[in-house]
């Protein structure tokens, strides 16, 4: 009898160890899908769009790279236009358009030290290292942040609680009209956009009447927000409400008529 009450004992310590490591793995699962925001009952349920594409295997920061594929149904031989593009592989919005699906395209980025990992992993993509605004031919102060560049920006106060001191350094600039133009690219099918709180001086060097992207994939602060929606809405493009839940740093938007 005391060895069956005591294996009867044993027995349920074991479910409840089972049912402990399988809660902190769901747990932990969770964190790695998404370390940035929580999901609500709601958007774990939109998280099955994603799931398709692998959850975890993704180069963006976030779920980027699944909802533009999810978009685009993984067609291959797209355009694109990468404003703010950053590092050619690190938390890269295209980097999966291109080295898996055969894109082409333009990054742009106020940093030229980033040219060199695009020349030689990005043979399909033309990096421009300039500033992306409202003017060409002009110069713009640009802080950089010594320990992290995905800060850097050409407002000081996007700084604000960034690691590390900033430095200054004067940039080119450049509107997108000119820069598509001189690139010689007269139609896009996606644009992804994160220039830390300067998206509006961009978006009003770009006539996306003229080039017509399907998706654009916009970083939305606060501060600037209602400025990036009233551009979308004047030029008759609306936001994709399939990613609201998935994605609380940027905006998806596409043309009307697509609706």
């Amino acid at each position: 009898m005391r060895h069956s009450r005591a294996w009867s004992f044993s027995l349920v310590e074991l479910l409840a160890a089972c049912v402990l490591v399988s809660a902190i793995t769901v747990i932990a699962h969770r964190k790695v899908l998404q370390p940035h925001f929580f999901f609500s009952s709601a958007g774990m349920r939109d998280l099955a769009i994603l799931e398709p594409y692998g959850l975890t295997n993704r180069v963006s920061r976030n779920f980027e790279e699944l909802i533009i594929r999810d978009f685009f149904q993984e067609r291959r031989g797209g355009t694109f236009l990468d404003v703010g593009a950053n590092h050619y592989h690190n938390e890269n919005n295209t980097y999966y358009l291109e080295t898996a699906l055969g894109w082409s395209g333009v990054a742009i980025d106020a940093l030229g030290e980033f040219a060199e990992g695009y020349r030689l992993h990005r043979p399909k993509t033309r990096f421009v290292a300039m500033f992306a605004s409202d003017v060409a031919d002009s110069t713009i102060r640009f802080f950089v942040s010594d320990e992290d560049h995905k800060t850097s920006s050409a407002t000081p106060e996007a700084m604000t609680g960034s690691a590390g001191a900033g430095s200054a350094r004067e940039v080119p600039t450049t509107t997108l009209n000119a820069m598509l133009e001189e690139a010689g690219i007269s139609k896009l099918d996606f644009v992804s956009m994160d220039i830390e709180l300067a998206e509006p001086k961009a978006l009003a060097g770009f006539d996306i009447q003229r080039y017509q992207p399907a998706l654009v994939c916009i970083e939305s602060h606060p501060q600037v927000r209602q400025q990036i929606l009233d551009y979308f809405a004047a030029n008759r493009y609306v936001l994709v409400g399939r990613y609201l839940r998935l994605d609380p740093h940027n905006l998806y938007f596409m043309p009307q008529h697509r609706e």
